[in-house]
């Protein structure tokens, strides 16, 4: 089983890459197709927000294993300009990109935790995870 994974985040191939370890690492742990699914465009969601607002990162992908429950966690890291308004950046329909506005409210619909720490200058750092049923 892999124990941890771990992709630079610094192109748009990086994206894919990423989207792939998710799948790859969620498959391995044992989750159905649907929430193969869910972390795999969490971690795409994640993985673009580096690319488009920080230029650079890293995505981190890893099993949980608690009190006999089985989960996937992951970490979206950058040292970019930060978040201004976290509050602002969780509603649905925010975007200063012109995308749809669902990138970080829609990871933590698809997840079952979700915690964002931001720091002007300094960085983003979100972690989220999901437990399988």
């Amino acid at each position: 089983m892999t124990i941890q994974s771990c992709v630079q985040i610094n192109n748009e191939w990086d994206i894919v890459k990423a989207r792939q370890l998710g799948r790859n690492v969620a498959k391995e742990i044992g989750f159905g197709t649907v929430d193969q699914a869910r972390i795999t465009t969490a971690v795409s969601e994640l993985a673009r927000n580096i690319y488009l607002y920080a230029k650079s990162g890293e995505i981190h992908i890893k099993p949980m294993f608690e009190n006999g429950k089985k989960g996937i966690k992951i970490i979206a890291r950058d040292s970019g300009p930060g978040i201004k308004d976290i509050r602002a950046a969780m509603e649905d329909g925010y975007t200063t990109s012109g995308g749809l506005g669902a990138g970080l409210p829609g990871v933590k619909r698809l997840m079952d935790d979700f915690v964002i720490q931001s720091k002007i200058n300094e960085g983003t750092e979100i972690v989220a995870s999901k437990w399988m049923r």
